[in-house]
């Protein structure tokens, strides 16, 4: 099981990103997709969550900027960052996550993370 999530990098304010999440290892299309991130200092703090079946949700501070999807053929998951403000400098990391109904164990896999820093 693995997931491998790439595309941070350096960025003025303003600017776009666009992070990468592949899957490996389990049935990606059978789990819901979320976009965390971890401030130096902070705890770490879901910002963008999209389940199996497309629906999406944003936190406050990234709605309307931020934009999750996922592409199910390719396992892998995207977060599409627009309007990058130095605040959304973090690490950030996605995961899989689904409830077995049959052992009632809740699955939730996570990637390594992937830097992102945007200077003003």
């Amino acid at each position: 099981v693995q997931l491998q999530a790439s595309g941070g990098g350096l960025v003025q304010a303003g600017g776009s990103l666009r992070l990468s999440c592949v899957a490996s290892g389990f049935s990606f299309g059978d789990y819901a997709v979320g976009w965390s991130r971890q401030a130096p200092g902070k705890e770490r703090e879901l910002v963008a969550q999209i389940t199996n079946g497309g629906s999406t949700t944003y936190d406050n501070d990234v709605k309307g900027r931020f934009t999750i999807s996922r592409d199910d053929t390719k396992n892998t998951a995207y977060l599409q960052m627009n309007g990058l403000k130095p605040e959304d400098t973090a690490v950030y990391y996605c995961n899989a996550r689904r409830l077995d109904l049959v052992s009632i164990t809740d699955i939730n896999y996570w990637g390594q993370g992937t830097k992102v820093t945007v200077s003003s």
